[in-house]
């Protein structure tokens, strides 16, 4: 292979400066890339380009502000030529649950014109099977450039969690799909000059279903056992102890129930299959709509004990999807508070400690000590750290739903006076991507 991208100090452009993209730039700029990060959102940029950050993710800052300060990377809402081109853009579902790949068009014909022979274009946006060759190829490469020959397009699914980004994107094995043999080799000998983990090669629609099962077979896992505490609740049983008893077979692992499925892959990614297959994928969509269920269900556990303890300040500790992270994409326990706010009459108080009141406007947030001390029902929705410190004489008298598992776990719904058996915990979540 050409040894441009055997050494660093050559050009990417990275398209979208999101969870994915803005460490992804970060990291390839610390290897003495010269990186060219692109976002439609100006305020981003500026944010960036000060060698500040907009997300929450550990050692990210310090990352951003030595790339930024050392001149490897730069942010523009324009992009560049470049050696390498990368697309890290969102691809969302629409409202029939169908994936909406405007991000992911967008991006590549932004890049067409500055595109040349040689470079190489990787989409790690989680997409659709064929999106990589029906969309990317199609939009970005100009009709002169011959794919395998003059450009190397390549699909490389990220596989990190939130709060270890900057260690598993270099650290987990990863998968490079290229559309021809060729483009599986340049792009794979691209990221070994980067990834410690093992680089595997295979082509485009294998990566991309892959990536897509690997979130697929979770939701499947985590909808067994939200289903299962929701029979358990119906049948006036634990299903903590039903769990941890059931694991004791040495042939049984079942996961912790949750309040629903959030971010961007687990509560997405298996629609993309489902949507590309239909009438293959029965189980695949019932796992979906057991997960997207379990979010109403604990409103409708709630709105009853409002009812019933004729309460009148309901304190909800969390809005992120998942603990010690600011990432508010699909989450359900922003679900929960939102559908809350809208059905009933008390008074609801909300703390992530995690989310900005300056970036999120949508309702008031609160200091945990003020909704410690004036809830009457308190409701674990995310297991931030900050809750977990909570004692049980903080507690006391409180009535407690612990939809996260932490209290039950550590006994705190003892202490209270009032307990509630509502078996909605989410261990599960912990592992969500």
């Amino acid at each position: 292979m050409d040894s441009m991208l055997e050494r660093n100090g050559k050009k990417v452009c990275v398209m979208g400066l999101g969870y994915i993209g803005l460490p992804t730039a970060a990291i390839l700029a610390s290897r003495g890339y010269d990186v060219h990060g692109v976002d439609v959102r100006a305020d981003v940029v500026e944010t960036i380009n000060r060698g500040e950050i907009h997300i929450h993710e550990p050692r990210l800052a310090e990352l951003v502000k030595e790339v930024v300060d050392g001149g490897n990377l730069h942010a523009s809402i324009e992009p560049c030529e470049a050696d390498v081109f990368f697309i890290c853009v969102p691809t969302p579902s629409n409202s029939d649950k169908s994936p909406d790949l405007s991000y992911v068009r967008a991006a590549s014909e932004a890049i067409r014109p500055y595109v040349r022979r040689g470079n190489i274009i990787i989409l790690e946006s989680t997409s659709p099977p064929k999106t990589t060759e029906e969309t990317v190829v199609p939009l970005a490469v100009a009709n002169e450039f011959e794919v395998g020959r003059d450009v190397f397009v390549a699909y490389c699914p990220e596989r990190v969690l939130p709060g270890r980004i900057l260690i598993e994107a270099v650290e987990n094995d990863r998968i490079v799909g290229g559309i021809t043999p060729a483009c599986t080799q340049h792009v794979q000998q691209f990221y070994e000059t980067f990834v410690t983990g093992n680089v595997l090669a295979t082509t485009a629609i294998t990566a991309e279903i892959t990536k897509l099962t690997e979130n697929a077979f979770r939701d499947v896992n985590i909808a067994f056992a939200n289903e299962l505490s929701m029979l358990a609740d119906h049948l006036g049983a634990d299903a903590f102890e039903i769990i941890e008893l059931a694991n004791r077979h040495p042939r049984v692992n079942i996961l912790n129930p949750g309040p629903g499925v959030g971010g961007h892959c687990i509560s997405v990614d298996p629609w993309f299959l489902a949507h590309a297959a239909p009438n293959q994928t029965p189980l695949i969509r019932a796992a979906r709509q057991v997960n997207d269920h379990k979010p109403h269900f604990l409103v409708q556990k709630i709105e009853r004990l409002v009812a019933d303890y004729r309460i009148s300040v309901v304190g909800c500790l969390g809005l992120a999807y998942k603990a010690d992270v600011d990432d508010l994409r699909e989450s359900p326990s922003l679900e929960i508070v939102r559908e809350l706010k809208s059905r009933l009459n008390a008074e609801i108080l909300v703390c992530d400690p995690y989310v900005s009141p300056d970036k999120f406007r949508e309702f008031s947030l609160c200091p945990l000590d003020e909704i410690v001390q004036r809830s009457e029902l308190l409701v674990l929705l995310t297991d931030h750290s900050q809750f977990m410190t909570l004692s049980s004489k903080q507690l006391s008298n409180k009535l407690l739903i612990d939809a996260r598992g932490e209290w039950h776990s550590q006994d705190l719904t003892a202490a209270a006076q009032r307990d509630v058996p509502l078996a909605t915990p989410a261990a599960s979540e912990r592992h969500a991507a």
